[in-house]
Formats: C-alpha cells, sequence, structure tokens
C-alpha cells in the first residue's frame, strides 16, 4: 500500500484546516474522505497481521514436519544399530545404550534448535 494510507497527527490537522477554509458545508465530505483513509489503513493493517499470522503457521507445520522425519529417520537407523551389536557380540549392551543415547541427543538438539527459533519468531 503506498504510504498516503498511512495517518498521522498531521493528517487530522490538515482535515481540520480544510474544515476552516471550506467551512461547516463541506463538513461531510471531509468526514468521507477522512474515513475512508482510516478505512484502508485498517484494512492495510489487519491483511499484514493475517499474512503474519499465516507465515507463522506454515513454518511450525513445517518445523513438525522435519521433526517427525527426523524421527522416522532414527527409528529406521535404530534397528540395525540395535540388532547387530546385539548378535555379533556376547554383550552388545553398552554399544547399543551409547548408539540410542546418541540418537536421542540428536533428536533432542533438533527439538530445542526448531523451539528455539518459534520463540525467537514472536
Amino acid at each position: 500500500m503506498s504510504r498516503e494510507d498511512d495517518l498521522g497527527h498531521g493528517d487530522i490537522e490538515a482535515a481540520l484546516a480544510t474544515r476552516r477554509e471550506l467551512g461547516a458545508r463541506y463538513d461531510a465530505e471531509l468526514v468521507d474522505g477522512f474515513a475512508e483513509r482510516i478505512e484502508r489503513a485498517v484494512d492495510r493493517r489487519v491483511s499484514e497481521q493475517v499474512a503474519l499470522s499465516q507465515r507463522r503457521t506454515s513454518e511450525a507445520a513445517g518445523g513438525r514436519v522435519r521433526q517427525f522425519a527426523l524421527g522416522v529417520i532414527s527409528l529406521a537407523v535404530g534397528v540395525p544399530v540395535t540388532i547387530v551389536p546385539m548378535v555379533a557380540t556376547d554383550n552388545g549392551l553398552p554399544a547399543v545404550v551409547v548408539a540410542w543415547l546418541g540418537i536421542v541427543g540428536v533428536n533432542a538438539a533438533h527439538s530445542a534448535a526448531v523451539n528455539g527459533s518459534r520463540r525467537q519468531d514472536r
């Protein structure tokens, strides 16, 4: 939108000065013109807020999809990481615990990063 839709103190002063110059017979036209500018400014601000809200919702949905994908991939990697040490060695439990702690750590770090960026956007 153009800057002419922005309303300020100077606009009110200009409308009052115009009314003084033209007289009371043009009050309706002055009020209508000023009301239109107010409506355009409100519409623009509402549109900006709606667009911002939609953008935030879209970004949040994208973060949830990435988090879900990371969880699925973690499970897909975790199954062989669990099976191989348990079958190949007598006591593969320490290796499995370390591997799963790493997987959990990656998921937790990603979740913290996504949630941190969401808080900064607000």
